[in-house]
């Protein structure tokens, strides 16, 4: 949906006029219902008269269309600025222009897009301008069928009006050159290289033509995206599916088509515990329905695993179309109804109830997602919710559904597919954590490996040795140490400092740490970790767990004041010390489970509570049930004899 249009003799008229910004203020208000906060408005009045400086030129035609805030369909970002028109052998072209009011910005080392700048309030990492530009023309070209149709070429650029460019300047650095190349950045006294780039594409006026075409577009992926992501993840042996878990896809599927051709909303909820599947199915649902020509985008709270499946498939996909399909929770604020199709919820669990850096805004995660697609699939294990924060649980879900009209279907998946298929290895730890009792009290029979390491240091050199094999070996703790900021770039600090052993947490330098080649000397927290899967993992337990008085307990205490999982714990422990405590218990003893169950062969453990070592000593070495029994039969038959 565009905001504002016209032709460009219009749009130099109201900014002549001073009417521009609150042409665009009415124009969102009667189109979006939405109010302009003041920031917003002085923006727009601030970079048209930098847009008007470079429009005024009597050789861009004075009926070439221009836009300006045109919601790209299906999501919640708008493009700045449109100028359309036809280029000397008459082809369709739109240049889009992502306009920035920054003074300054730094690089971010490591990273292909990311940069650092003061905006919003404080110093933040966002996107490179030229990035940002370039993924919203490759956006509308992998899911508007008008610009594939017609082969409107789109054609992206950065006007960053406020910004003085010096020598060696971070925003040319050559991080960025696949970006910038395709979306060049043009800065304060470039009014006329900016003129000259608009005038390449854009010699004879359309009337606004293009403009209507790409506006009323039909959603769907592109043929080549649909394709390229498809083969890419069915030759992928990490997203086979087996047995239930073809059940559930096939069931999905169904599902999720049946609501393009009746057009009702329906909600699937998929249970299932560490290790069943669920995100093998997410990511090859996100291929399968994509290449049937609908809008997917696989969802999560936590980072790590999107950052991990990105680095993974990216190759012959453009990493703009991949980033497109892989979207945080808090991305569906100010999405309309049903406007995507399929929407496939990992790890729903994590979910929060506000959205945003500051948790203001939006009403309600699980809503929102509901509302934004006509299928909306929720997979979830409420055991594995381990912040304050977390508030996705089954009964939660279909709350949102009835509220929003929308059809429940729930499903179920039991096998175990990590630690070696066995589901007796993640009893024996609800057992051993005193999360619920089970018939599992030892590990007699199970073809994983566990072992309990005396201390931080060999628990480190078995990882390091099993991690040559593939780079699938990982150090994770619990988050019992800082994390400060002066620190998160330098390995050579140790944020975790256990008597004489130290290491840093997982390095903050873009790198995904489960695929990173160094991360196998960090450590990792459950943030960086959940979600994902290695061969072995090392688990530090700190001293928020204790083995005290024949129990497990927990202390919430203990917790770094760095970590914002039991962030309010404190003031809930004045108001109600018995639910704060029951609260904290169960984030605690999560948090571990979940650590603990990241190894697909093996768990080695190192505790650093005496009494926690020794219980879990014990019960490594325990007699299994029933075999005391036979022992001693055996030695009385041997002594009769």
């Amino acid at each position: 949906m565009i905001v504002y249009d016209g032709l460009k003799s219009d749009f130099l008229h109201s900014v002549e006029g001073d009417t521009i910004a609150l042409e665009i203020q009415q124009n969102i208000l009667s189109k979006m219902g939405k109010h302009t906060v003041a920031n917003e408005f002085l923006s727009w009045e601030n970079s048209m008269q930098y847009m008007y400086k470079v429009m005024n030129d009597p050789e861009i035609p004075a009926d070439a269309g221009v836009a300006i805030e045109y919601n790209i369909p299906q999501t919640a970002k708008r493009v700045d600025f449109m100028i359309s028109g036809y280029d000397a052998s008459g082809n369709p072209n739109m240049v889009i222009v992502e306009l920035k009011q920054w003074s300054r910005l730094d690089k971010v080392e490591n990273t292909e897009a990311l940069v650092e700048t003061y905006t919003g309030g404080a110093v933040r990492k966002v996107v490179h301008p030229s990035y940002q530009a370039w993924s919203y023309a490759q956006l509308i070209t992998d899911y508007n069928a008008a610009v594939q149709d017609r082969h409107v070429n789109l054609v992206p650029c950065a006007f960053l009006h406020n910004y003085i460019r010096q020598d060696n300047d971070p925003l040319d650095d050559n991080q960025y050159q696949a970006y910038t190349s395709e979306a060049p950045a043009f800065t304060k006294g470039q009014v006329s290289d900016l003129r000259e780039f608009i005038k390449k594409s854009v010699k004879t006026g359309d009337k606004k033509e293009i403009l209507y075409m790409v506006d009323h577009g039909v959603i769907r992926p592109s043929k080549s995206l649909q394709n390229s992501i498809a083969s890419m993840i069915e030759g992928n042996e990490e997203f086979v599916m087996i047995d239930e878990q073809r059940v559930v896809y096939e069931e999905i599927i169904k599902l999720s088509t049946k609501c393009q051709t009746d057009h009702k909303k329906r909600t699937v909820i998929c249970k299932g515990g560490p290790g069943t599947g669920k995100s093998v199915i997410a990511v090859r649902l996100l291929a399968e329905l994509t290449q049937r020509g609908q809008f997917v985008q696989y969802v999560s709270k936590n980072s790590a695993p999107r950052q991990v499946y990105v680095a993974k498939l990216k190759g012959k996909v453009k990493k703009s179309s991949v980033d497109n399909m892989f979207k945080g929770s808090g991305m569906y604020t100010d999405v309309g109804n049903n406007m995507i199709h399929t929407l496939l919820v990992d790890e729903a669990h994590r979910l929060n109830e506000k959205s945003g850096m500051f948790h203001n805004k939006g009403e309600n995660q699980i809503k929102e997602i509901i509302h934004a697609a006509g299928c909306s699939v929720f997979f979830i294990d409420e055991s594995q919710r381990v912040t304050m924060d977390d508030i996705g649980s089954v009964d939660e879900i279909r709350k949102w559904a009835m509220e929003e009209g929308s059809e429940v279907t729930e499903m179920e998946l039991v096998s175990q597919f990590r630690c070696n298929g066995s589901n007796g290895y993640l009893a024996w730890i609800d057992d051993l954590l005193e999360i619920r009792e089970t018939a599992n009290f030892n590990l007699d029979g199970l073809d994983y490996e566990v072992k309990l390491c005396e201390n931080p240091a060999d628990l480190q050199k078995i990882i390091i040795e099993k991690n040559k094999a593939s780079n699938r070996a990982r150090i994770l703790a619990g988050y019992c140490w800082n994390w400060p900021t002066e620190s998160r770039k330098n390995s050579s600090f140790h944020d975790i400092q256990i008597g004489e052993f130290g290491i840093s947490w997982n390095l903050d330098d873009g790198q995904a740490f489960a695929i990173s080649e160094n991360s196998v000397n960090e450590a990792g927290c459950i943030h960086t970790t959940q979600g994902l899967e290695f061969d072995y993992v090392g688990v530090i337990i700190g001293d928020d767990i204790r083995y005290e008085n024949g129990h497990v307990v927990t202390d919430f205490t203990k917790r770094a004041k760095t970590d914002q999982s039991l962030r309010g714990i404190k003031k809930m422990y004045k108001e109600n010390p018995e639910e704060a405590l029951k609260r904290a218990d169960e984030i605690i003893k999560n948090t571990y489970r979940t650590l603990m169950t990241r190894g697909m062969k093996g768990c080695y453990i190192y505790c650093t509570d005496p009494g926690m070592r020794e219980y879990i000593s014990k019960r490594l070495a325990a007699v299994p049930k029933g075999k005391s029994l036979v022992h001693s039969m055996r030695a009385r038959f041997e002594h009769a004899r």
